[in-house]
């Protein structure tokens, strides 16, 4: 007997649920030869402010948890990421029309980059953060704190898999959420990144997915007021300079493509561009 093929629905992943988008729109997917792959749910305004609402709402949870918990919770995404391998290998074959070595060297390197931000979760701290000289009977002590709910478009090139990961996991190392935009042409393995998110420990919430235009998107999350720092990575095509004064309205810490950390290869500096610097005085005890 012959088996009909069971067609996927492609949804946002928003507050650790699968909505789709409340506009109802779609958009297709296709192979770097033009094959139909399958039809992804194309966010609005609305969903962009839905996403910042639930990344709000889980910021207290996730920031408040420790280091150490955090580093576990994302050493867990890898390893579900590596069990999923075959199938992030088959996707990026298709969408991004590479060999099945090229894809699988890009599933490796993503499994791998998760570990290496996994590590820094309760060591960045003690490389960012320190104690500061000063004349008096107190001392004083700086340490990096999250910014908050981070907006960022990820990069939009071949790598898609790759790319995302590369700007999504040092944000959460120090206890940021996530609002990301992913690859707009190749968003297949951000939509299954979102499936492991959801099966992981993360807490719903904590990153949020939003599949579709950059160019629609970018501007409201620049511009919201609940959003602290926006990384415009894969913003490159798009008129950043704007976005980038649409952010200073809202006091924004920003990532620019042109200057900002490199995200092509794991760096401490991402995890610290996406942090505020807290210092506490405090008396020395006289005797």
């Amino acid at each position: 007997m012959t088996r009909l093929a069971v067609p996927k629905t492609y949804k946002l992943y928003i507050g650790g649920k699968f909505p789709r988008s409340e506009s109802g729109r779609v958009y297709e997917i296709t192979s770097r030869s033009g094959e139909f792959l399958a039809n992804a749910a194309l966010a609005s305004r609305k969903d962009a402010r839905d996403a910042v609402v639930a990344a709000r709402s889980a910021g207290s949870g996730w920031a408040g948890s420790t280091a150490y918990n955090r580093g576990q919770v994302l050493y867990r995404i890898a390893e579900l990421l590596e069990g999923r391998r075959a199938q992030f290998v088959d996707e990026i074959m298709h969408s991004e029309g590479v060999t099945a070595s090229v894809a699988a060297e890009q599933v490796d390197a993503a499994i791998d980059r998760w570990v290496w931000y996994a590590g820094w979760a309760d060591k960045y701290v003690q490389v960012a953060g320190n104690a500061n000289p000063v004349s008096g009977p107190y001392f004083n002590l700086s340490v990096p704190e999250p910014t908050g709910v981070v907006a960022i478009v990820a990069p939009q090139g071949a790598g898609s898999l790759l790319g995302l990961v590369s700007v999504v996991a040092p944000a959460l190392v120090s206890g940021n959420t996530v609002v990301v935009i992913a690859n707009e042409a190749m968003p297949l393995s951000a939509i299954s990144l979102s499936e492991v998110l959801a099966t992981s420990d993360v807490p719903g919430g904590v990153v949020n997915i939003l599949t579709g235009s950059p160019a629609e998107m970018a501007p409201w999350l620049a511009s919201h007021a609940d959003v602290n720092a926006l990384d415009l990575t894969g913003a490159g095509a798009l008129d950043w300079v704007d976005l980038q004064i649409a952010a200073a309205d809202t006091l924004k810490r920003v990532i620019a493509p042109e200057n900002g950390p490199d995200a092509a290869s794991p760096s401490i500096d991402r995890i610290v561009a996406l942090t505020e610097t807290k210092t506490v005085w405090h008396t020395k005890a006289l005797i």
